[in-house]
């Protein structure tokens, strides 16, 4: 699964808890908003690259429909 803009710190942290220090970095709340409405488009980039590659998720990895 890749982690995606559409979901929110909280589900994110629920499956993957190492994430929680990357979160703490970007200073992003761990809410149930999803994460494209509350960070800015030039940090949002940055952060689903470094989540995915923390967890080993990439485009590639990812089989349709989950």
């Amino acid at each position: 699964m890749v982690i995606q803009s559409n979901m929110s710190p909280k589900s994110i942290v629920e499956v993957w808890k190492h994430t929680a220090a990357t979160f703490h970095e970007y200073n992003i709340p761990i809410i149930d908003q999803p994460l494209e409405f509350f960070v800015d488009r030039e940090k949002i980039s940055s952060l689903m690259m470094e989540l995915n590659r923390l967890v080993g998720s990439s485009p590639a990895t990812c089989v349709h429909g989950g």
